[in-house]
């Protein structure tokens, strides 16, 4: 589903933010990338989508992440920010939900179908006509998530999903994520999410990847 060989993304201004990675992710599973603050991981989730360019090589589901692909890659990988809010932009929670089968031409009344049936999928059908902008944190991220799902991507990239999230809705999300069927790549530094979500894990350490393997195997200490 994603295979990394010796990439690399550059900053503007010269600095290193992903150095010389070879991953490969495979197709069904559900993969941490763990790292402290600064560990590359949302460098390395924007670069397989194109936001970030890299050097080396990368494909995600089959397509090399290349200027020109980028659409095609977008479509097959979809992405949650850290910040929801980056996510939510109209002004109720159908709204954004249905803004990406819009664009696409997909016809109303298929629209309105799919929208309920991922709001439902989520448990969140009650948020459908409210205001995006007086969700919870909670709320928010699920919303996010949804925008995400109705495109029906075949890989997730999650960016720090529980962050801010009280506890019971970490439990909520946590229980989701694992009945959903796509790949996932979960960028997180939360070892105790990741061991609940995630049986295998990847970890980066000042962009390098230093560990590969069960996410049991691994210990707070080879993250931070």
């Amino acid at each position: 589903m994603i295979n990394l060989l010796n990439w690399t993304v550059r900053y503007p201004d010269g600095n290193t933010g992903v150095n010389g990675v070879t991953l490969q992710i495979p197709a069904g599973s559900r993969t941490a990338l763990l790292g402290g603050n600064g560990a590359g991981k949302s460098t390395l989730l924007r670069s397989l989508v194109g936001l970030i360019p890299g050097e080396g090589e990368a494909s995600v589901a089959g397509i090399r992440v290349e200027k020109g692909n980028y659409g095609a890659v977008r479509r097959a990988a979809g992405v949650v920010f850290q910040d929801p809010d980056d996510q939510l932009f109209l002004p109720t929670v159908e709204a954004n939900v249905a803004f990406g089968p819009e664009n696409l031409g997909v016809p109303a009344e298929e629209i309105r179908r799919e929208v309920d049936e991922i709001l439902e999928k989520l448990q969140i059908r009650e948020l459908s006509g409210r205001m995006a902008a007086r969700l919870s944190g909670g709320e928010k991220r699920l919303v996010a998530l949804a925008t995400v799902l109705v495109m029906k991507p075949e890989l997730l990239l999650l960016d720090e999903p529980t962050a801010f999230l009280d506890p019971r809705a970490r439990r909520n999300l946590i229980n989701i994520l694992r009945g959903l069927p796509q790949t996932m790549l979960i960028a997180t530094h939360d070892l105790d999410f990741a061991s609940q979500v995630c049986p295998d894990s990847a970890v980066l350490q000042r962009g390098e990847l230093i560990f590969r393997g069960r996410t049991e195997e691994i210990h707070e200490d080879l993250i931070f």
